[in-house]
This record gives structure tokens, C-alpha cells and sequence, in this order.
């Protein structure tokens, strides 16, 4: 039986998100308004943009064609479960009622040689540097710094200012564990003045503040999502008076020390209670 890893299930998920924007309201259409070319091209279009930002089948040379709610897919993969993630994805577009799946699989299938990043190369990386600066604003360690991110094939370019050099080593492992990046140019200078980034009066003023627990729970959560390492679907946050606590399983203890230091790392957070992430 054929299993779709949990990142290719959140690929194929993406349709959803693309349908929602386009959905008919069926109980007002007649069987003449679901057909025609303009519904084809459209529905067309929705596969082709998903198919353009999945990583699992944007580099393949995959063809679709609507007719009247029936998707013909063909083209070539390099394995099954690319087939059956885009029939899956055909199948979840609204208006769809068949699928008719001529993809072949070929394990010897030579991809085509790109010279330029496409389509889903740069919401890939533009999802990259918002991931690393959320990361970089949320934690005690980084807040305030004056901080410019790049990201070009999932590396990442760091510049501008920090406080100290604990602040420019924080900020490199924060962008190191982020889901996607390859590698991080660390070109952050140590500056002997305060950083004074674009949220510094926010910070200042956070600072004589008690920061909200369900804010620190969100922002744990988030992190844990933006990782590369940590399998934040299986760990519980829950925060009550600064003190944050952890429960659910991970697959190792590295995996469970990543998951407590980040956590303590987010602004506000008091103590982090791990006594029931277990292994």
C-alpha cells in the first residue's frame, strides 16, 4: 500500500487554500454554468499553480487538460507516490468529478535543467525570510536588532547590526533551524551602540510589560511549525503566568532539548516545564 509522507499531504493540501478562492456557489449554478472554457481554463489553472508550488513536482514536465470536470494528467515522475500526490491534487479542486492519471512513473526520469528559479522557488524562499524574521522579532535574544534577510535557493543572507555577539550567534541558529533553509551567510556586525530596529520602541515598551500567555503560547507554536527539527504537530504548549509547559512525545532527546530551548528562547517566557515531553 502506498503512503503519502505527512510533508507531501500538507503539499497536496495546498489546493484547498487555492480553491477556496474560486468556489462556486453550486446550488445557484445550473449543470451549463459548471462547464465551458472559461470554468476548463480555470480549473486548469488551479492544478497547474499547485502543481508549480509543490517541491515534490514543480522540476517534472507534468501536462493538464480540464474538459467538462474531467482532469487529464500526463507527463513523467520519478516515483508513485509524485502520481498519486498530483491525481490527489486534481481530484481536490472544486468542479472535479474524474481523474484520468497518465502520469508515468520512471525511475531514470531526468528532470529538466532550469536556468532560472521558477514560480514556487520564490514563494519558497519569500516564505523562508518571513519564517527567519518572525523567529528573529519573537525571541528575547534578537528582539530590537537592526537586521536585514535574504534568501536565494533556500539560502539565507543575514546583515545589518546587533548588540552583542551572543545576539549575531542566536540570531544564525534561529536561521539554521528553519524548515528549508540550506545554509546562512552570517554577515552580521557587532555594533558597540544598541540596535535600534524598526520594532525597538515596541520592545522597550514590552519590557515593563507582562506579555500575554496565549501570545507566548502562539509564538511557541509557531516556532516549533517554522523548524526544521522539531516536530511541533506532536508537542502540546501550554502557558500560564510566563511559565511555559511541554507535553507530547518527540522522537529523540536532541529533538526534546531543541524543542525546550526555543521555547525559552521566546520573549517572555519565564521557565519552560518539560517533565512531560517524553521519548
Amino acid at each position: 500500500m502506498k503512503t503519502l509522507t505527512p510533508k507531501l499531504l500538507l503539499a497536496g493540501a495546498i489546493t484547498l487554500a487555492l480553491s477556496s478562492t474560486a468556489v462556486i456557489a453550486s446550488d445557484k449554478m445550473t449543470a451549463k454554468d459548471l462547464s465551458g472554457p472559461v470554468v476548463n481554463a480555470r480549473q486548469e489553472a488551479q492544478i497547474w499553480t499547485t502543481y508549480t508550488l509543490s517541491p515534490y513536482l514543480r522540476s517534472n514536465n507534468l501536462s493538464v487538460t480540464v474538459v467538462d470536470g474531467k482532469a487529464t494528467l500526463s507527463g513523467n515522475v520519478e516515483e508513485d507516490v509524485h502520481k498519486d500526490l498530483a491525481g490527489a491534487i486534481a481530484a481536490g479542486v472544486s468542479g472535479i468529478d474524474d481523474v484520468d492519471n497518465q502520469i508515468k512513473v520512471n525511475a531514470d526520469y531526468q528532470q529538466p535543467d532550469r536556468s532560472s528559479r521558477g514560480y514556487g522557488d520564490v514563494v519558497d524562499d519569500a516564505t523562508i525570510t518571513a519564517a527567519v524574521k518572525s523567529k528573529l522579532l519573537w525571541s528575547k535574544h534578537t528582539e530590537g536588532m537592526d537586521t536585514k534577510v535574504e534568501t536565494n535557493a533556500g539560502k539565507v543572507e543575514l546583515s545589518g547590526t546587533v548588540a552583542t555577539k551572543q545576539a549575531k550567534q542566536q540570531a544564525e541558529k534561529l536561521a539554521k533551524n528553519t524548515d528549508g533553509v540550506r545554509s546562512v551567510a552570517n554577515n552580521l556586525k557587532v555594533s558597540d551602540k544598541p540596535a535600534k530596529g524598526k520594532n525597538a520602541d515596541k520592545n522597550d515598551a514590552d519590557k515593563g510589560t507582562v506579555i500575554a500567555d496565549s501570545w507566548i503560547t502562539t509564538k511557541v507554536k509557531s516556532t516549533y511549525m517554522y523548524s526544521s527539527n522539531v516536530a511541533g504537530a506532536d508537542i502540546s504548549v501550554n502557558t500560564d503566568n510566563g511559565i511555559v509547559t511541554l507535553s507530547g512525545k518527540v522522537d529523540s532527546g536532541a529533538e526534546q532539548a531543541l524543542a525546550i530551548e526555543l521555547a525559552q528562547n521566546i520573549r517572555g517566557v519565564k521557565s519552560v516545564s518539560s517533565k512531560q515531553l517524553i521519548y
